[in-house]
């Protein structure tokens, strides 16, 4: 999983789209101590998109794309996008060997998703041994991490994570729905490689009338307590 704390993964995106105010939600948080930021291929058009890359970047920070659409078409696309952009993470997809393929010879960093995947907001299915088992194959293909939709599980979140805990030896990103301590106080506990946190602080679940930025920085601290 991860040696040291799990990376925060702050996605500029609510109920699986990205917000059309990113950029200036990321400018009024740029300063924070937040290493990794993202959002999802749908919700703002492509040159908004490269935009909001160039301004993640130039910040010094680490860029994600989470692609939240399934056929092979889109993911290609998404694949093409991601590399135009210079995004550095790639997460998301069904995992098609031709977008392995095409990220493969560039800087993209690809997490696809695993496990069977559908709707939006996404939902994760089949069995805990099944995801798991396909978490191993992408292990044994040399990818370079997994995203798992955990806390949108059809059956126990929990029992799944733990699996991965216990089975999984390359990085997880835990995605969605991360949005309480105590499911903080897990995933410190339980130490993945990162979790994605976005629609949360939209929200405000943790600090009632409170900014984004405000939330964030609450999550920040109690990270660090």
């Amino acid at each position: 999983m991860n040696s040291e704390r799990p990376y925060l993964v702050i996605m500029l995106t609510h109920n699986d789209k990205t917000v059309e105010n990113a950029l200036e939600i990321f400018e009024a948080c740029r300063d924070l101590d937040v290493l990794h930021w993202g959002f999802k291929n749908v919700g703002l058009p492509a040159e908004k998109m490269k935009e909001l890359v160039q301004a993640i970047k130039k910040a010094g920070k680490v860029t994600h794309m989470e692609v939240v659409t399934y056929s092979e078409e889109e993911c290609l696309e998404a694949a093409d996008l991601a590399i135009e952009c210079g995004f550095d993470y790639l997460l998301g997809t069904v995992y098609y060997p031709s977008v392995h393929e095409k990220v493969r010879n560039s800087p993209v960093k690809f997490f696809p998703f695993c496990g069977k995947v559908w709707g939006s907001p996404s939902v994760l299915g089949e069995t805990v041994e099944e995801i798991v088992a396909d978490a191993k194959r992408f292990e044994k293909l040399g990818l370079d991490g997994t995203d798992l939709l955990a806390y949108r599980f059809i059956g126990n979140a929990d029992e799944l994570i733990k699996s991965f805990k216990e089975e999984i030896t390359f990085p997880v990103l835990i995605a969605g729905s991360v949005d309480s301590y105590e499911r903080i106080d897990f995933m410190k506990q339980i130490n993945p490689w990162g979790f994605t946190m976005g629609s949360a602080l939209f929200t405000k679940k943790f600090v009632k009338d409170g900014t984004f930025r405000e939330n964030l920085e609450e999550v920040i601290s109690y990270l660090e307590k």
